[in-house]
């Protein structure tokens, strides 16, 4: 992607279901730590703002430590954390020699060698980049089941409603910021069952008898349904407890994702599929999805099994999630991109009026090159249909047939990305400046004044980069026309579930809808909206009024007034912005409908009014979220 775009978050977890001795004989002593190490390795696109880690020593003794966390915010976080990690287990080594390989002596002596691991990639979706809003996040107690480790890949819609449920229930939160409002939420309710497991035998057995039966019979189903019931977002929360339990819950729409893989060896799961793949070396169909509206419950002793903790809604899985953040390695990811690429083959034809002899094909990196191979494959099938139609057909042509036979696609790689330069580092009064360097260019490809450049983007959100930068790349090698395709429709609409996308006047193509909404003498409409908006958040499950001003208009007049926004002043090419059509977006990724960013159309009440919150912002004048 072209843009600056932050990410979502990634999860890993792990449960050795075994005795740590059998790992320490089958594969040694740091087995668990080498798949958490490759678990987050493998989604280091999913955080860029800092990276935790948190284990768990299953049944050590009192006295010990149980629970290691680390947590960073260094250039390369993940490598950060395990290099310390591995610094405490050669330490170790040559201090216990041959106690290295007992598991009791590590156990007591050695941090992250325990049974239970949770690792977590951050990506701030609020800009909030110090090591407290770091992941995973601890709520302890000198209890063991009461002890509570959190990470997630979430954003709640509604914060302001839970921190007062908190209040209500006698609490004083340190931050109104859903991580913690999630966290002290469940804190609380797991208080209450471990609570009331004690009233239950107090009676019957010891504190310390009665202490150990909650960790083997805590039901964190029930935790979940009480504390999750108010939630309105999407999220895939993971939690460990001092005592040795542990859960995935995913949100009822589906709107994270979350994947699991067990055998009798371990639990994993992660927020990508490719991940586990990689770590455990096993096949895609070994792998599960986690049902929306479930949480995985992996017991003290091991057993794992989903459990239903809110009814499941229509699934909304975030498609915006295949196109661009997750990893293309995954079979099914990499077939949608292809053919999002390909389902573009015929608005391209049009807009380069079937001139393949006198076009270039190429893609802005790095993300959209799968795009890009799957619309040079439909242009091919496209000559292919030609070839067929003059030399079997014979329909006439003025070409020769050995000119029909030879002709091939123009590729060039017209596009080159600096990895060293990276746009988000820097404020936004110094971002155009960075945007100008973070790409180049190949010379002496195009002809001037003849050729068409064709290159596809995964997504166009701002379009800044466009205008600064790429646009003007291209521009000196003066081509006749430039076509600036997206594998993604129009982003419309702001998100509220993890990716930070708030700020409503930000999309160009809503800038490009405001405008047209004046030159067409329709100002009236925004103040409409604005008051309709206001009063509709709230009702519980609110129309979106915005997109009532983007019906004034068709799909193809706004990537109009968008081709005309992006344009720099001094471009002397023809240009066009061509994007994916919504229907031909739910047939390249069927399964993942959730397209709320393309058409406003939420999977919870509360996204509809971050929708209008954002739209308010964006009238008031106000350049804040809407979250």
């Amino acid at each position: 992607m072209s843009d600056t775009l932050h990410h979502e978050c990634g999860i890993a977890l792990i449960r050795l279901r075994k005795p740590l001795s059998y790992y320490i004989e089958k594969y040694g002593t740091s087995y668990g730590m080498t798949k958490m190490y490759i678990l987050m390795e493998k989604q280091s696109n999913r955080g860029q703002d800092g990276a935790g880690i948190a284990n768990i020593k299953i049944n050590q003794e009192p006295g010990h430590r149980y629970i290691s966390r680390y947590r960073s915010m260094k250039t390369q976080p993940v490598a950060h954390l395990f290099r310390k990690i591995g610094k405490r287990y050669k330490k170790a080594q040559k201090e216990g020699k041959e106690k290295f390989k007992d598991e009791s002596w590590l156990k007591t002596h050695v941090p992250f060698t325990g049974e239970l691991w949770l690792g977590h990639l951050r990506y701030g979706t609020h800009g909030f980049n110090s090591i407290e809003n770091v992941h995973p996040f601890l709520r302890q107690n000198n209890w063991r089941s009461r002890n509570l480790v959190m990470a997630g890949n979430f954003n709640m819609t509604n914060v302001d409603e839970l921190f007062n449920i908190l209040v209500d229930l006698g609490q004083h939160p340190k931050e109104k910021v859903d991580t913690v409002t999630v966290m002290e939420k469940i804190g609380h309710f797991l208080d209450e069952e471990v609570q009331s497991q004690f009233d239950k035998y107090k009676d019957q057995y010891s504190n310390k008898e009665i202490s150990d039966i909650i960790e083997n019979e805590i039901d964190l189903q029930r935790v979940l349904k009480r504390a999750c019931k108010d939630f309105d977002g999407g999220y895939t929360m993971a939690g460990l407890t001092g005592s040795g339990s542990a859960f995935v819950m995913r949100d009822p729409s589906g709107i994270r994702p979350a994947y699991f893989y067990a055998d009798e060896e371990v639990v994993v799961v992660a927020s990508e599929k490719p991940a586990i793949k990689s770590a455990f070396n096993i096949d895609y169909n070994q792998i599960e999805e986690i049902t929306p509206g479930h949480a995985l419950i992996i017991t003290k002793g091991g057993e794992v099994e989903q459990h239903m903790v809110l009814p499941a809604l229509e699934k909304k899985s975030c498609s915006f999630e295949r196109i661009y953040f997750s990893r293309g390695t995954d079979p099914e990811i990499y077939q949608e991109r292809k053919k999002l690429g390909k389902l573009l083959v015929p608005q391209v034809l049009k807009s380069i009026n079937f001139d393949l002899k006198n076009t270039i094909f190429s893609y802005i990196p790095n993300t959209a090159e799968t795009a890009f191979l799957g619309m040079m494959e439909g242009i091919e099938n496209y000559l292919i249909s030609k070839q067929k139609d003059i030399i079997v057909d014979g329909k006439p042509s003025v070409d020769s047939l050995d000119d029909i036979l030879s002709f091939r696609p123009r590729i060039e790689k017209i596009v080159i990305k600096d990895v060293k330069l990276r746009t988000f580092i820097t404020d936004d009064d110094h971002r155009d400046e960075m945007v100008a360097q973070v790409y180049d260019t190949t010379y002496e490809v195009v002809t001037k004044g003849k050729d068409t450049l064709v290159v596809i983007d995964d997504s166009i959100v701002r379009g800044t980069t466009l205008e600064k930068s790429i646009l003007k790349m291209l521009d000196r090698l003066q081509p006749k026309k430039i076509v600036v395709v997206s594998s993604a429709p129009q982003i419309r609409f702001p998100d509220c579930y993890g990716i930070d996308m708030s700020r409503m006047g930000d999309f160009v193509a809503f800038r490009a809808m405001i405008q047209l909404i004046k030159e067409h003498g329709k100002d009236y409409l925004l103040g409409e909206i604005y008051e309709r908006c206001r009063l509709a958040n709230e009702d519980e499950n609110p129309t979106n009024y915005v997109q009532t001003l983007y019906d004034q208009f068709t799909y193809e007049e706004i990537s109009e007034k968008i081709s005309d926004i992006v344009r720099p002043s001094d471009m002397k090419a023809d240009l066009q912005v061509v994007f994916q059509t919504v229907d031909n977006l739910h047939k390249a990724i069927p399964h993942h409908v959730g397209d709320w960013y393309f058409t406003g159309n939420y999977p919870t009440g509360g996204g509809t009014r971050v929708a209008h919150k954002a739209y308010i912002n964006y009238m008031d004048g106000k350049l804040v979220r809407a979250y």
